[in-house]
């Protein structure tokens, strides 16, 4: 059940924060383009560190933590859905405290 353990927190960030696209209408989810425009760059950045830092030994992935699935040759599956959760959470919460406060973001009129 370890192998799990990295899927399960991803799992545990998406549950804590998904609820607020459906009771709070953050409309995180409805507006792809704006989603996509902003998980490039942090997939990108991320994927090209993890890259480093695993090629010059700096860290690893436990396998006993993780599925066993490698992207690309040395990013575990677990690690690229952390890139895509985390910014989605992270925008979800943005979006629920902007529609309870009722306030534009800087690309809104």
């Amino acid at each position: 059940m370890t192998k799990f353990s990295y899927i399960g927190v991803l799992v545990f960030i998406l549950f804590g924060t998904v609820w607020l696209e459906i009771v709070l209408q953050a409309r995180v989810l409805r507006k792809i383009k704006r989603l996509i425009l902003t998980l490039i760059p942090v997939v990108t950045l991320y994927v090209i560190w993890d890259y480093y830092a695993i090629i010059n030994d700096h860290w690893f992935f436990d396998p006993t933590k993780t599925t066993g699935v490698i992207l690309i040759g040395f990013l575990p599956i677990e690690e690229l859905l952390f890139f895509i959760v985390v910014p989605i959470a992270a925008l979800l919460s943005f979006e629920a405290v902007r529609s309870i406060k009722q306030e534009k973001a800087g690309d809104e009129k």
